[in-house]
């Protein structure tokens, strides 16, 4: 159960629209790295997690990367709900506009539509944490990116900005979550919670 608060978790305030930066922004919608992906991927990755300490870092990142999802909604939003049709054809938007109108919906910027194959669950925690790590330092890299793309537009670049140093805050707790993990498991076999595995030959 959460608690939601009516407020984004950084302000987003965007005077002009600019179809070509939404196309590659929305990218963090919906795309292989963006927050759709991260979001499912923790909230389903806490539940075969072996430790309560844990899965508490899964679900606070995974409900931030709700907030994030919101966030860069919002953006997209704002940067294509008063486009004239225009602009829309000028900067290739008119494909997407055929399919969704100006409304929201998740894709890489690419335009490739969003995939549950994009994340993983393994059940495996180490598996799933080195997943988590890689996962953030890709989005880190995503954000990178875009940040290049609108470093003219202030109204857009603080909050990419802050979406970027979030990712580097989420590695940092996974890499606390994975140390915790060892060193529970160093005091007992690797495998003693997932029944099946014989640690003897690892």
């Amino acid at each position: 159960m959460w608690s939601y608060e009516n407020r984004l978790q950084f302000p987003v305030n965007i005077k002009e629209c600019n179809a070509a930066l939404a196309q590659a922004i929305i990218s963090q919608y919906g795309g292989p790295d963006g927050e759709m992906g991260a979001s499912m991927r923790y909230l389903s990755q806490r539940y075969a997690t072996p430790y309560r300490e844990v899965a508490g870092v899964l679900t606070d990142v995974g409900t931030e990367e709700l907030a994030h999802l919101e966030m860069v909604a919002a953006i997209v939003y704002q940067l294509t709900k008063d486009l004239p049709m225009e602009e829309i054809k000028k900067h290739g938007f008119d494909k997407y506009y055929i399919d969704h109108t100006l409304g929201i919906w998740p894709q890489a910027a690419g335009g490739v539509p969003f995939n549950a194959n994009q994340f993983q669950s393994k059940g495996d925690i180490i598996t799933d944490l080195f997943e988590d790590m890689a996962a953030e330092q890709k989005a880190r890299t995503t954000y990178d990116n875009i940040l290049r793309l609108v470093r003219d537009y202030p109204d857009v670049y603080e909050p990419i900005k802050f979406l970027r140093a979030r990712e580097v805050v989420h590695f940092q707790r996974f890499g606390e979550a994975l140390r915790i993990t060892q060193d529970k498991l160093n005091s007992k076999n690797y495998y003693a919670f997932n029944p099946g595995f014989d640690t003897a030959s690892n």
